[in-house]
């Protein structure tokens, strides 16, 4: 009886021990929005757009003494979009979002392999994209290194398609890069130190992108894009200092030659009181005043750029790539309401580069409120934003003020469960 006893007890410390290794998580996002002109200008005869989205995560992760391993599925589903008793998904939009695995190699280092978040500082080169209800991962080879406030990440991607015989046999010259600046490969070094009241990283990457033969089939190697820049960030009490600078050169998809592609950000944060935090900054994002065959425009890649230059989505969200670049001078402030509650409320002053055909700069002014409050167990999230377009973003975005809506405005909901089953 007395064993009994004991292979129960010894079996209840394995299911303890096992457990404490095992973590299940699950999400779930569901967001509605009225669009009337998020994106771009909407036309006065266009209907407002409007529908529900939600996004749907299971993730899974075990860590031993060796190595991590973590695994994430998703779906993303617009409300309707599947008719009723269809036997299949029809938008085939259930991935795996993340595998990896993270084996230890001692003193420090460490390797993650697999698809993964690249993530770094601010999000403004390398960034998970958690807005957008898909995000962003990355198929990559990852060497780390960590020693008190100094980390070191070097990573290496090859994109490949399995289903192309032609690519399999050659290595790839064929693969099909049909997602804007998708890449075939990448290098990227990530250096980052943090002090008592400064931290400071480097960013160094280049992009390889597929270039093709006239037939637009039959590939014919690769342009590099390469990117070098740096983020630094200062906190003191109540006042804190943010920059971003970085340069682009080689080439884009197209064989284009970037010259002089530059991105420099300045952001200044003050807490005036326990419930009162303010802001105020400015990026500049050169833009393409180049030769054809040319450009000077920079583009920010891989990052989450939902969360610079305005929640509405005017720049750099698949659109204004080589276009006239961008000045953007915003202020902000954050207010706690409660311990559970707080509203941001933020403007945004736009004006391009490099002057329009028409000699015009100013594109308009935007507005942003972010509402957030915590229940327990979960959280609601509501903003609305509004534009107040100026002449020269109606030329840019070519459509005419007397045919614009009279207002651009975008309004959202959004409801984040995150249920810990193990943990």
């Amino acid at each position: 009886m007395k064993k009994q006893y004991v292979l129960i007890g010894l079996m209840a410390l394995i299911v303890q021990f096992a457990q404490a290794q095992f973590t299940l998580e699950g999400e779930f996002r569901p967001r509605t929005e009225y669009r009337n002109g998020f994106g771009s200008l909407i036309a006065d005869d266009a209907d407002a757009g409007f529908g529900i989205s939600t996004r749907a995560r299971l993730k899974a992760g075990y860590n031993t003494d060796a190595y991590k391993f973590f695994l994430s599925f998703q779906d993303v589903m617009v409300w309707g979009e599947n008719r009723q008793i269809l036997p299949y998904d029809q938008n085939n939009s259930f991935a795996i979002f993340q595998a990896w695995a993270e084996i230890k190699l001692g003193e420090g280092f460490s390797t993650k392999l697999g698809r993964q978040v690249l993530s770094y500082d601010d999000q403004r080169i390398l960034g998970g994209l958690d807005w957008a209800q898909q995000g962003r991962n990355h198929d990559a080879a990852l060497l780390k290194y960590s020693k008190d406030s100094f980390k070191l990440d070097f990573a290496l991607a090859f994109n490949q398609d399995y289903s192309n015989p032609t690519g399999f046999v050659s290595a790839g010259t064929a693969y099909d890069t049909t997602g804007f600046f998708s890449y075939k490969t990448m290098q990227m070094l990530h250096l980052s130190q943090k002090w008592e009241k400064f931290s400071g990283s480097l960013l160094l990457m280049n992009n390889g992108f597929q270039e093709y033969e006239d037939d637009g089939v039959t590939g014919d190697g690769t342009s590099s894009l390469l990117t070098l820049g740096t983020h630094l960030k200062y906190n003191s009490g109540k006042f804190g200092l943010a920059a971003n600078a970085y340069l682009q050169s080689g080439k884009r998809q197209g064989e284009v030659d970037v010259k002089g592609a530059h991105l420099l950000g300045l952001d200044f944060t003050y807490k005036a009181s326990p419930k009162v935090g303010l802001g105020a900054g400015i990026e500049i994002i050169s833009g393409n005043d180049a030769d054809a065959g040319e450009t000077g425009a920079f583009f920010p890649l891989y990052g989450t750029n939902h969360k610079f230059n305005g929640l509405m989505d005017y720049f750099y969200v698949g659109n204004h790539a080589n276009s006239i670049g961008l000045v953007d001078v915003h202020v902000s402030a954050n207010f706690k309401l409660s311990e559970t509650s707080s509203l941001l409320v933020k403007a945004l002053n736009f004006s391009g580069e490099q002057e329009l055909a028409s000699g015009e700069k100013s594109l308009g002014t935007e507005i942003d409120l972010v509402f957030k409050k915590k229940f327990k167990g979960y959280a609601l999230v509501a903003g609305y934003s509004q534009m107040f377009a100026s002449d020269g973003m109606y030329e840019l975005k070519g459509i005419s003020e007397d045919l614009a809506a009279s207002s651009q405005n975008w309004g959202w909901v959004m409801l984040v469960l995150k249920p810990k089953f193990i943990n």
